[in-house]
């Protein structure tokens, strides 16, 4: 026992010499193979031996299946944010205030500002024993488990001191550009990825995300006394220290002495050298291998930091500078929460009121609760805003945590019926059918634009026929008689009332993959029913005989239909409620199997591929110009791209157009699109005859 107790202690220390030559010092010592042929032998021994195995050992770099909650872990150290400057005269104008406040001159360390999320690491006795995030400053997440598995963070450390880091984990830009590009829903940008794979609930599948740190700050009883001096005694400890770093002192002779009796490499400067030192900052930014919103600028004395003291939300011995303004900085007043069609609980934010984009953005969505808490969001929290893609507003990060604000929680019941609510994947979802907000979303989508499109019959019509007891679900609209139930209702006269039943008759003229798509199956829009028609799939019978047999290879076997969604088409059309649904709008008269398009012989759009926008004469709705483009061998796409070819502009065209003429798409007119579909080719004469 004492031999293989000493082959382990032996191992554990030669593996984690090697992980430093390799992570921190970038000089491998011995082949990838003979790594391997240690780490193996060292995870058997371990596996034979499991009472040997040490706190600090390199094994538990691969993580674990096993399910971690991650609980919650008072700071010891402050762990605030940062005031911010956005000019070089603010910072120089903080520094001379600093001065003052301090009674002595100064000299200050600016080091990048990493784009990334937060981290306390705490050693006992020299051995990593806590990750915690930042969370409100004073209490966090303790993901001690997932961080572990970052090869550049040390498992133990040459002192017996109770020592606390503070560092910023991210994902290196290359990273993120491979992991992003295999990703359902792609991350906007490395520091959420990084953030949601920090929080995952297996150690295992954080293993596999390259995550990076770079540590900052240290806090311990010793006989330092500058922050260089602690950056020095971090680095001799193994942690990896940004190597990008600035000195600045009342002369550059002096800046540089300071560094160099440091041992740390940087670039040493006077206060005058500030501006030229940022603005090169500025402009290498883009070469970096990693993402930075910024620098950081602090105080160098220990003692004067103490004098200087803190606020209630940053210390005064710090400053951050900012490259540039936030795209918009606001506060949460508020988190709601909204229940769909599908039963799916949706929390959105309440926003101050804030100018973005040339729009006042007041709400934004916060998708689920991995969301919320990967941003570690409450409300109070001052927030900065951006519109990804130029349109949908969303929360970036938490610039400044509320007073005693909290990570905000979703509720454990519906808000609306108070059913208990469950889990499905990543969302939180009311599972009572007859939810009200649900039975309402599910007819307002239906008979929506989107939907059936029954003309006169929106959500004002639809919430007093509710409040009526006649309208319960989808079908009702086909049964109920308007002049009788509306006779007496305030706002509905004759006329609004014969429009109702006109739109309600004339909308059971619409095509099958309306229909199917007006039913709201999950993720089924009007692209994914189009692909079941062209599939063969082209009628109710088919879609049903499909989902009977769990056929989910037949759907899968379908381009751009994936496993996920050929489940949820399955599930949902297996559903009693849908079942009843689809029967009864059957019986009703609505059209449940598609007709065979005509494919005509002239197919002088193949190879182009459309978009449509705004409203026409002669094609209304207006995919019945795109089915044209279609019969004609083009392809029809839902937004415009670089790879769109053609957009075909009608009365009142808005984001399409714009971004149309921007990318120097070929705009056609609804009397050009007309002419050229009456136009007879050359070759082969048409026999349709002019369609207008």
């Amino acid at each position: 026992m004492r031999d293989v107790k000493a082959e382990i202690k032996e191992l554990g220390e030669q593996l984690t010499m090697l992980g430093r030559a390799y992570y921190l010092e970038g000089r491998p010592r011995v082949s990838d193979s003979e790594y391997d042929r240690l780490f193996d032998r060292l995870l058997a021994l371990e596996a034979e031996y499991p009472q040997l195995k040490r706190a600090d050992s390199p094994t538990q770099r691969v993580g674990s299946d096993l399910d971690t909650s991650l609980a919650e872990v008072a700071h010891t150290i402050p762990v605030l944010s940062l005031d911010k400057a956005y000019t070089a005269a603010e910072m120089l104008d903080w520094i001379e205030k600093t001065e003052k406040r301090a009674d002595e001159a100064v000299g200050i360390v600016l080091e990048e500002k990493i784009d990334g999320i937060s981290i306390v690491l705490y050693y006992e006795d020299g051995v990593l024993q806590r990750a915690v995030t930042r969370g409100n400053g004073f209490v966090g997440n303790d993901v001690t488990a997932n961080v572990k598995t970052i090869a550049s963070v040390p498992l133990s450390i040459d002192t017996m001191a109770s020592v606390a880091v503070r560092g910023e984990i991210y994902l290196p830009k290359d990273s993120f550009e491979a992991i992003n590009s295999t990703m359902e829903i792609p991350y906007a940008n490395p520091r959420n990825l990084a953030a949601g794979s920090i929080r995952r609930n297996k150690s295992r599948e954080v293993a596999k995300i390259p995550l990076q740190i770079f540590i900052y700050e240290g806090f311990w009883e010793g006989q330092q006394s500058t922050h260089l001096e602690v950056l020095s005694q971090l680095s001799q400890w193994g942690f990896r220290l940004n190597q990008n770093l600035a000195y600045f002192q009342s002369s550059a002779s002096q800046a540089n002495e300071e560094l160099e009796r440091a041992g740390l490499a940087g670039y040493g400067g006077s206060f005058s050298d500030l501006g030229p030192f940022i603005a090169s900052e500025i402009e290498r930014r883009q070469t970096l291998g990693y993402e930075i919103d910024g620098l950081v600028a602090k105080v160098n004395s220990l003692a004067v930091r103490e004098s200087l003291g803190y606020t209630g939300h940053h210390p005064r011995w710090a400053m951050a500078y900012k490259f540039e303004s936030p795209q918009a900085e606001t506060t949460v007043l508020d988190i709601d929460v909204q229940v769909g069609r599908s039963g799916r609980i949706t929390p959105v934010a309440r926003l101050r009121p804030v100018q973005l984009a040339g729009s006042t953005i007041s709400n934004v969505t916060l998708h689920n609760q991995d969301y919320i808490s990967m941003l570690e969001l409450g409300i109070g929290d001052t927030v900065e805003i951006s519109r990804r893609g130029d349109v949908i507003p969303a929360v970036e990060r938490v610039l400044e945590k509320g007073e005693d604000s909290t990570i905000w929680k979703l509720p454990t019941h519906c808000p609306v019926c108070s059913t208990n609510v469950v889990e499905r994947g990543a969302h939180t979802f009311c599972p009572n059918e007859h939810c009200p907000a649900q039975v309402r979303g599910r007819i307002e989508f239906f008979a929506s634009k989107g939907g059936m499109d029954i003309e006169n019959y929106g959500p004002e019509t639809i919430g007093t026929l509710i409040d009526l007891g006649v309208l319960n679900d989808v079908d009702d609209i086909y049964r109920i008689d308007y002049p009788k139930v509306l006779a007496d209702q305030p706002g509905f006269g004759e006329r609004k009332i014969a429009l109702i039943v006109s739109g309600v008759q004339a909308s059971k003229t619409r095509p099958f993959e309306t229909v199917l798509v007006s039913l709201g199956i999950p993720e089924l829009g009007k692209k994914g029913a189009q692909l079941l028609i062209d599939a063969g799939l082209d009628s109710m019978e088919k879609l049903l005989a499909v989902a009977d047999t769990d056929d989910v290879e037949r759907l899968v076997a379908i381009k751009q239909i994936g496993e996920r969604s050929a489940r949820l088409y399955i599930d949902a059309l297996n559903e009693e409620a849908m079942r009843r649904r689809i029967a009864a709008l059957t019986e009703e008269g609505l059209i449940m199997a598609a007709e065979p398009k005509e494919v005509l012989a002239d197919q002088r759009f193949t190879g182009q591929v459309w978009c449509v926008t705004g409203s026409f004469e002669h094609f209304n709705p207006r995919s019945k110009a795109m089915d044209e483009v279609e019969r004609r061998g083009g392809r029809t796409v839902s937004s415009v791209t670089t790879k769109t070819t053609h957009l075909l502009a009608g009365t009142g065209g808005g984001s399409k157009l714009k971004k149309a003429q921007e990318l120097g798409t070929t705009i056609v007119d609804e009397e050009t699109f007309i002419s050229l579909l009456n136009e007879e080719e050359q070759t082969a004469p048409s026999e349709q005859g002019e369609l207008f």
